[in-house]
């Protein structure tokens, strides 16, 4: 049968046509439903090759189910830019999964050996220079500083006034900045 002898014949008759051997039918199909499939693979996939391929595989899905074909079931354009549509997302979801060694190793937001003993350093340091402290100015000088406390927070805990505190804690820091003041620039502190 001519090529133009199928361009009045329906998607159905034409899938039914090439399932019994007619090759030119599948000529017309495609050049009919392939633009409109192509066109929805490339919105969906932004990439014409990748597009091309998909379009490929959807008309040889067709193609393979064109002799079971049911007439009135389904219309064939549908069905295409169902298999063209959930074949994009397929491969949009491939794209997705990265492989392991593709994957760009996260930035390690961690301190570095030497600031962490520098850091330890310290800590230890603070440690021992607060074993020094009076009990009252030593528990005062944590709940302010080491907490975060307000005041009158401490005041509360410790059962005693502000001033109270305000005066625990500032002979306790004095008393801190003169243990700590020798090993300043072993512990890289600027101001004690």
């Amino acid at each position: 049968m001519a090529l133009d002898a199928h361009a009045e014949v329906t998607d159905d008759a034409l899938l039914l046509l090439y399932a019994n051997g007619d090759g030119s039918a599948a000529q017309v199909l495609t050049a009919r439903l392939a633009p409109r499939a192509l066109s929805v693979a490339v919105r969906m996939l932004r990439d014409r090759a990748e597009a091309e391929d998909v379009v490929q595989e959807a008309m040889l899905r067709l193609w393979r189910a064109a002799p079971e074909w049911r007439q009135g079931e389904a219309q064939v354009s549908t069905w295409l830019y169902r298999v063209v549509s959930n074949l994009c997302i397929d491969l949009l979801r491939r794209r997705r999964g990265v492989g392991l060694d593709e994957v760009a190793e996260p930035p390690d937001d961690r301190p570095g050996v030497e600031a962490q003993m520098q850091t330890q350093a310290r800590a230890d340091a603070l440690q021992q220079a607060l074993a020094t402290l009076l009990d009252r100015q030593r528990q005062a000088v944590v709940l302010r500083h080491i907490e975060g406390l307000g005041n009158p927070q401490i005041a509360e805990v410790m059962e005693i006034s502000v001033e109270a505190v305000e005066s625990l804690t500032a002979r306790g820091k004095r008393a801190l900045a003169a243990a700590l003041s020798a090993r300043k620039e072993e512990l890289g502190i600027e101001d004690v």
